[in-house]
């Protein structure tokens, strides 16, 4: 069998019918398509949630109060965490460089004839840097804030803009709770974190929400929302979280589940990369379902060729064609119509993959072996489908094909 031969009367075959092999090309077209971009999707849902949680801090750790089995049988968070555990943390622990105990809560305020309900988050000085969050106007709390429970208040970006607009913001007076407190500060601007905004916040000294804002009733000290920690470096927060651990388990005089919760970066993004990961695989699944669809009706297509060229096939046969020239051409045009059809199909998916990281937040990239796997699952699914229409065409007897013409 000529090969080239083959391929340029498939070629020419396929082309007298233009529509009908569009037509037949699209379900590859859409299916290769589709699992590009869906891919693409996927590894840009997981970098976005990677960067998300980069943005919280360097090497962080996170402390909530309660345990995960205790924080699912009722729906108050559990009041463990005291001032006092924060403190022991950031004198006993070796392999941390910092630490923030907070305390928050959403409160009422005011500025002239703007009210707002904010996220007043109570801290100390060096929140900042735990927390990689600069300032950008003015300055944050001080240490002798923290000491004085001054009546100070620091406005993230966003917060600045809803409750004053184009008014410098430094040096006004806000109200929150029936007290009058001094902003002395604009942070720069965070961004959201998985859907909520960083920069919607208003800061104030640990000490003045605790004693003055909100109040303090446990009989241990001040009441933490949650403390965050900033390791050494990466390689140290495996031991800085059995150490913190094992602090916390002294001082609570725990003997068995504990009453508090570490949560890592690391540990969030291993979550965050099965549950995308897991995503990914869905999407692909759901979009390789074009590419069968694709398969089979590159299967119909060319059972009714081979009904419409009986004649055609039987005068090849009649001279001299053999069965594996018959099988080769049908063979040939089944592959062309995949071959082509993927390849539109990756131009496709690779345009939509730019797309969308163009018009959304996710970074999208076009994955090189999601490309090699779809091209190559298309030609295979188009050499699968059409071994049957091309089977059948070359077992024609050609006497029997050019009585039937």
């Amino acid at each position: 069998m000529d090969v080239v031969e083959s391929v340029k009367m498939a070629s020419a075959t396929l082309l007298a019918n233009r529509l009908r092999s569009s037509l037949t090309m699209l379900g590859m077209i859409i299916g290769n398509a589709s699992v590009i971009a869906m891919i693409a999707v996927g590894q840009g849902a997981q970098k976005y949630a990677s960067s998300q949680f980069e943005s919280l801090g360097p090497n962080i750790l996170f402390i909530v109060p309660g345990s995960d089995r205790g924080r699912q049988r009722t729906t108050t968070l559990p009041k463990t965490l005291v001032l006092g555990d924060a403190e022991a943390i950031a004198q006993e622990v070796p392999t941390i460089s910092g630490v923030v105990p907070q305390v928050q809560g959403q409160l009422t305020t005011i500025f002239g004839n703007n009210n707002t309900n904010a996220l007043v988050v109570g801290t100390t000085a060096n929140y900042g840097v735990v927390r990689n969050h600069d300032v950008e106007r003015g300055r944050f709390l001080s240490p002798l804030d923290i000491q004085r429970g001054n009546l100070v208040a620091v406005l993230g970006s966003d917060m600045a803009e809803r409750l004053m607009g184009s008014t410098d913001p430094v040096g006004q007076t806000i109200r929150i709770k029936n007290l009058s407190f001094e902003v002395i500060g604009v942070m720069e601007e965070k961004g959201a974190f998985l859907g909520s905004s960083q920069d919607d916040v208003i800061f104030v000294p640990l000490s003045t929400m605790a004693n003055r804002v909100v109040g303090s009733t446990s009989p241990f000290g001040i009441e933490l929302t949650f403390i965050s920690i900033s390791a050494k470096d990466e390689a140290s927060i495996p031991a800085a979280e059995y150490q913190i651990r094992n602090l916390l388990r002294l001082r609570h005089k725990i003997i068995d589940e504990d009453d508090f919760t570490i949560r890592t970066q690391k540990q969030a993004l291993e979550i965050i990369g099965r549950v995308t990961g897991a995503l990914t695989v869905m999407l692909a699944a759901i979009a390789s379902i074009s590419l069968l669809v694709g398969g089979i009706g590159i299967m119909n297509i060319m059972l009714v060729s081979v009904t419409e060229r009986i004649q055609e096939i039987g005068l090849r046969k009649a001279i001299g064609a053999s069965q594996g020239d018959i099988l080769g051409q049908f063979m040939i045009e089944a592959i062309i119509l995949s071959a082509v059809g993927g390849m539109i199909g990756t131009c496709v998916g690779v345009g939509g993959t730019l797309l969308v990281g163009w018009f959304t937040p996710l970074e999208t990239s076009v994955s090189v072996p999601a490309v090699v796997l779809a091209v190559s699952v298309s030609g295979g699914i188009g050499l699968f489908f059409g071994v049957v229409p091309a089977r059948r065409a070359a077992q024609l007897d050609p006497i029997v094909a050019l009585r039937t013409a």
